[in-house]
């Protein structure tokens, strides 16, 4: 059983995609910290040749929230118009617009307010698309120590789960030891993304920007290629 486990993001780059595509279980961090600054609620998009980051914006909340107990913003409604404006003068002349575009809208469009709920409801969205069948595990549904931290609770989750096999992205390689991994029988591995460009227009390509650039640009059908060039180490 491979297993992977991951902070939620809204409309992360094709990496992410490749993680849950690459194991047989997907484990998602709803108890885990809020990191400002960080991913969760926000990407990057192409605009003008150069890349853009948008955020969706959050009601006020203690920085020591976890994911779960953050909200969006009640003036959200009104905020995403603004970021779907950017997104449809960006890539409107893209080739694959108009398919990609209402399937952009239903993850915007959601009705969830809570942080985790709508991004979860998100990757979903663009996992049905591309025919990902991982089934995805909420974290704090899995009965371990919660309060144990780093590479303690990911080894407690994999052994729940019956996870022999951990894949983590290669980020994260100083973080963890294959020893200690070993020695509770999982085997460690990582996941480093090979860069696949594509046409952006007639742009100089811009890497890793959110799943919005890639489905934008690529047939669902190339997408599929994309999600398996990777090398595991």
């Amino acid at each position: 059983m491979k297993i992977a486990i991951m902070q939620p993001y809204f409309m992360p780059y094709i990496g992410y995609f490749q993680l849950i595509n690459s194991v047989d279980k997907f484990i998602i961090y709803d108890n885990i910290q809020y990191i400002k600054g960080g991913w969760i609620n926000r990407n990057r998009i192409l605009s003008n040749g150069n890349d853009k980051i948008f955020t969706v914006p959050l009601k006020k909340g203690s920085n020591y929230l976890n994911v779960v107990d953050r909200f969006l913003s009640d003036s959200y409604e009104k905020d995403k118009v603004k970021i779907l404006n950017v997104i449809k003068s960006t890539y409107k002349k893209s080739p694959y617009f108009e398919e990609i575009y209402e399937l952009i809208l239903k993850c915007f469009n959601s009705k969830k307010n809570n942080l985790f709920e709508f991004v979860l409801e998100s990757i979903k969205i663009i996992n049905n698309y591309l025919n990902i069948k991982t089934p995805i595990v909420i974290s704090s549904s899995i009965e371990i120590d919660h309060s144990l931290k780093s590479q303690n609770k990911v080894i407690s989750i994999c052994k729940n789960q019956k996870g022999s096999v951990y894949i983590n992205p290669i980020g994260g390689i100083d973080l963890y030891d294959k020893i200690v991994f070993e020695q509770n029988g999982i085997d460690l591995k990582f996941i480093k993304s090979n860069l696949t460009e594509y046409k952006q227009f007639d742009n100089q390509f811009i890497p890793w920007l959110s799943i919005i650039d890639v489905l934008m640009f690529n047939s669902k059908e190339q997408i599929k290629n994309y999600l398996n060039n990777y090398i595991l180490i």
